[in-house]
């Protein structure tokens, strides 16, 4: 008996084989564990983040407001099942300025654009001797009331910048034009004696699949003609009575009163966040209902376009 039990615990073909196979077994059990714990690798997407418009000038001769803020960063970084938040910034009222958009999250450097500036409004005595309001900076600057400057653009400090100044306000008695609102892509113009200067226009972008452009400034107005029209992408036209508004969801400014006292200006239409990523990597996985375009434009990729807060795990 004693030689038996040794046999099949120490000694034999047959008990070598078995420990031998229990000890390949162990092994292949740890190297599967590993595979599967692997997290998933961070992936590349292009945004578009454009804050809401600034709002035109509330008074006479008042100044357009100046585009919401406009930033296109590329190929950033998300990391899967991260939840990133956005935020979208509606335009301005009258005489206000625009609220920021951003997106932020985890281990994201959180990309924010500033609102548009608000339009300047006009000045007192004859002639204008007393300027009127100057045009409020944001991410693209308002147009200046009478004989004022229009507010600087770009607020951010961005690098490349957000937006660009607003125009600025004249007077060339007996008329006064006031400026219009700066946009993404352009300043905006001065006043003339008959003519509220025009916005300035916004940047043009395939994002979507298609080309669409946003953040364009909003025109200024005059009491001896015709008020400036809005810049492209969105800005509002300045007019007689009650101007025009920024389109919603692009970032436009709003255009400036012209002569008659109880009106107010345009007010800025709202911002926009819109994410671009391939199809493959698209997770399904929003909140705050965002439009979804798969194979957006035959170009392989999921368009994810924010018109309120919302947020998207990657």
């Amino acid at each position: 008996m004693k030689d038996l039990k040794n046999n099949l615990t120490t000694s034999g073909k047959g008990s070598t084989n078995i420990q031998s196979r229990r000890g390949k077994s162990f092994g292949y059990q740890v190297l599967g564990f590993g595979a599967g714990g692997a997290a998933a690798a961070p992936y590349d997407i292009d945004m578009l983040v454009v804050a809401g418009g600034g709002g035109g000038g509330g008074s006479p001769h008042a100044g357009g407001g100046g585009a919401g803020g406009y930033r296109h960063p590329t190929g950033v970084a998300l990391t899967p099942e991260v939840a990133y938040t956005v935020t979208v910034g509606d335009g301005g009222a009258h005489d206000s300025t625009g609220i920021n958009s951003e997106i932020s999250g985890t281990g994201l450097a959180t990309v924010t654009s500033s609102g548009g500036g608000y339009g300047g409004g006009h000045g007192s005595g004859s002639p204008r001797q007393y300027p009127g309001a100057g045009g409020g900076d944001g991410g693209s600057g308002g147009g200046g009331g009478t004989v004022t400057p229009g507010g600087p653009g770009n607020e951010g400090g961005y690098t490349p910048s957000e937006g660009n100044d607003g125009g600025s306000g004249t007077f060339a008695a007996p008329a006064e034009g006031s400026g219009g609102g700066g946009g993404a892509t352009q300043v905006g113009a001065n006043g003339s004696g008959s003519t509220g200067g025009p916005g300035g226009n916004g940047t043009a972008t395939t994002i979507t699949g298609g080309s669409v452009t946003y953040a364009g400034g909003g025109g200024g107005s005059t009491n001896g003609g015709s008020g400036g029209t809005g810049g492209t992408g969105g800005g509002g036209n300045g007019a007689s009575g009650a101007a025009q508004a920024g389109q919603a969801n692009t970032g436009g400014g709003g255009g400036g009163t012209e002569r008659v006292m109880s009106t107010v200006g345009g007010a800025g239409g709202s911002g926009v966040v819109i994410l671009s990523m391939l199809d493959a990597k698209y997770s399904g996985t929003t909140t705050g209902s965002p439009t979804v375009v798969t194979d957006a434009g035959g170009t392989g990729k999921t368009v994810l376009t924010f018109t309120g807060t919302g947020s998207y795990t990657a």
